[in-house]
């Protein structure tokens, strides 16, 4: 395996993209690819009571027709701070770990940040340190339609495309989810999902939900 991974800016991403963010010692996060919606650039999945929520960051449409993600700007469109803090606290109040995680969580949304990128970035690092999982994080300086020496996964990780097949050696080890009982368990929502159910444990469930090639 590569050491080194290409990865797209994204919103509070699938446990998929953190198992990337584990296995490799260096990550580079695309900043010059053309910004899409409807991907997790800026959207993310959550276990709702009600089956699986999709919370989506609104952007300013910008002057020029494709815009770089490096020049995405959020918009205040909707109050949508609020919307998704109040839906991860509808969905996860009654985790094992929210409470703890939640003072510094709130931060996030109660501070305006200009770029979607840099607002992604922070999250991502700070879900790393909960974790426990210590990738070099950098970001691109030119777009590269095919990398050599580098795993690209910048458009493997998408919420149309079929995950086992985009990703074959990504596994999802089952763990515990507030609404397992009534829905069933649901695989590779978005990381927040795993860190508030499981804590520093969700460390381990990457690491299972890595299916190693066999020799």
């Amino acid at each position: 395996m590569q050491k080194e991974v290409l990865l797209s800016s994204a919103y509070l991403a699938p446990v998929v993209y953190y198992t990337k963010l584990y296995a490799y010692e260096k990550a580079y996060i695309e900043r010059y690819d053309h910004y899409m919606k409807q991907t997790y650039r800026n959207r993310c999945v959550i276990a709702s009571a009600n089956g699986p929520l999709a919370l989506t960051i609104p952007t300013e449409k910008a002057d020029e027709a494709k815009c770089l993600m490096k020049d995405v700007r959020i918009s205040d469109h909707g109050n949508w701070r609020h919307t998704h803090w109040n839906a991860f606290v509808a969905a996860y109040r009654q985790s094992p770990f929210f409470d703890y995680y939640a003072d510094e969580f709130h931060r996030f949304y109660e501070q305006r940040y200009g770029f979607l990128y840099d607002f992604n970035g922070e999250l991502c690092t700070w879900v790393c340190e909960q974790l426990d999982i210590q990738p070099v994080l950098c970001p691109t300086t030119d777009y590269v339609t095919e990398p050599q020496s580098v795993d690209d996964f910048r458009e493997r990780i998408h919420p149309k495309r079929d995950i086992a097949e985009a990703v074959p050696d990504f596994f999802p080890h089952p763990y515990y989810q507030v609404f397992e009982e009534k829905q069933g368990f649901q695989p590779n929502l978005s990381i927040v999902d795993l860190l508030f159910n499981m804590g520093p444990e969700g460390l381990l469930v990457l690491r299972d939900s890595i299916r190693v090639a066999e020799r």
